[in-house]
């Protein structure tokens, strides 16, 4: 990796997670980096662009979750320190990979890099993929009690999750695919999902308690 990039990722961007809800918190952007950076082995890219755009990839967070795609986008265009190890068009090609990494995104990825970050951020394991909900329904929904939580995971569950829904995936060589089929059998049995919900919910409790 470039001198000093991995130091400055590290102590000035990494802790900028650690302001949002637990579900896109250092945990999350540590996975995606390592997964982007194993992906990145199956493609003639640089490493060093995979490391960075995976490293910024939620930053805008820290302004507007709705948007955050952009504003992610937005810090790297105007972090001049990218500058030291980054030409302009390689920042240029780091801020699209992070703009386009939104499951929702209307469109394709523009680059192979775009596709790797999109698909590290997708992690399918079936009770991160639960666990994360209810955590993001907890930082951003606290008015709700358990039942309101449960129904919005079933809705979110069934809006991007399921046969149709807006989640896509560019990169065969992960593991996803065969996640997102063992998260719609669980999604197709409400009794299932219910007892991986329960976990989920009371683990949050628990960690919201024990702070």
């Amino acid at each position: 990796m470039k001198s000093g990039l991995e130091k400055y990722v590290e102590e000035s961007i990494i802790p900028m997670y650690d302001g949002f809800d637990a579900g896109h918190g250092r945990k999350h952007v540590k996975a995606v980096i390592e997964e982007a950076l194993r992906l990145a082995g199956f493609y003639d890219v640089d490493s060093d662009m995979v490391y960075a755009a995976a490293a910024y990839h939620d930053t805008g967070l820290c302004v507007d979750r709705k948007t955050h795609h952009l504003e992610s986008a937005r810090i790297i265009r105007t972090d001049k320190r990218l500058g030291d190890w980054f030409t302009p068009d390689e920042i240029e090609v780091i801020a699209q990979a992070a703009e386009d990494h939104r499951a929702s995104s209307d469109h394709e990825p523009r680059t192979i890099y775009g596709k790797i970050i999109a698909e590290a951020d997708r992690q399918i394991i079936p009770e991160s993929i639960i666990l994360r909900t209810v955590q993001y329904g907890f930082k951003h929904y606290p008015e709700l009690d358990k039942e309101g939580h449960w129904r919005r995971t079933c809705q979110h569950m069934a809006e991007k999750y399921d046969v149709g829904g807006y989640i896509k995936l560019w990169i065969p060589e992960s593991g996803n695919a065969v996640g997102l089929s063992g998260l719609r059998e669980i999604i197709h049995d409400k009794s299932r999902l219910r007892t991986y919900f329960e976990t989920a919910y009371n683990n949050e409790v628990a960690r919201i308690q024990g702070r």
